[in-house]
């Protein structure tokens, strides 16, 4: 299973559990602060999110001012669990997976997607649908899972100690066990990452490889060691220029 699909009650709930355990989430320490350094300012624009999950990043988007925020995602669970969460009348849920997502034409400043990408078979494809959403001088800021881990499963008990980087230029889907079921990530190198974003009519700004922030685990010290040993997330944005 792909996106959305994969997402039922049981994995969201689980998920969920992981993606919001503070120090000992890659998300909390590393995803997130490179995310909204990219970002900036958030006054007033217009914000789409692609594959929201649970909508948590929209009470951020508004609490920095952004004038709404609109998230997709494939998974009814999500979505209902986002829809049940957050009661801000600025923002708005919709049930569509990344792939069928129609901007119809510009609409949006801002467009994000938080480690949602990698789930996309045809990232070229999504990311000019995700151009077309753009006003002109608009932004897209959007993470995945680190080339470096995406091409290699390497399971084990705990946290890992070690990590193995295998048949890194053979794109295409890798079979995943995540969260106890097998899901369908699609590994692309860092360059075909960079590419993808060009060829869909983006002029390239900023790759970061969100490096873990020493002042979230200034008190933890060995968690910080732990995740400075190998990337994790990479991330890529873009402006649409007129």
């Amino acid at each position: 299973m792909t996106g959305g699909a994969f997402y039922d009650e049981a994995v969201t709930a689980d998920y969920l559990a992981h993606r919001h355990g503070g120090i000992h989430s890659p998300n909390t320490v590393m995803e997130e602060p490179a995310l909204l350094a990219a970002i900036g300012d958030l006054a007033g624009v217009k914000l789409l999110d692609l594959g929201c999950g649970d909508g948590s990043f929209a009470e951020i988007a508004l609490g920095r001012r952004a004038r709404s925020y609109t998230g997709i995602d494939a998974s009814p669970s999500m979505i209902a669990t986002a829809r049940r969460t957050v009661t801000d009348e600025r923002a708005s849920f919709d049930c569509i997976a990344i792939e069928d997502f129609d901007p119809g034409g510009p609409a949006y400043d801002v467009v994000t997607s938080r480690m949602a990408l990698h789930y996309v078979a045809d990232l070229v494809d999504a990311l000019r649908r995700v151009h077309r959403s753009l006003h002109d001088g608009g932004r897209f800021v959007g993470t995945v899972v680190h080339p470096v881990i995406s091409s290699n499963d390497n399971p084990g008990p705990g946290p890992r100690s070690d990590w193995t980087v295998d048949h890194y230029f053979d794109d295409g889907p890798r079979r995943r066990l995540w969260f106890g079921k097998e899901v369908t990530w699609y590994h692309r190198t860092t360059e075909q990452c960079l590419r993808a974003l060009t060829e869909a009519g983006f002029r390239f700004d900023e790759l970061s490889e969100c490096e873990p922030s020493p002042a979230l685990l200034a008190d933890h010290s060995d968690e910080l060691h732990r995740r400075r040993r190998v990337p994790l997330i990479l991330l890529l944005s873009g402006t649409k220029t007129g």
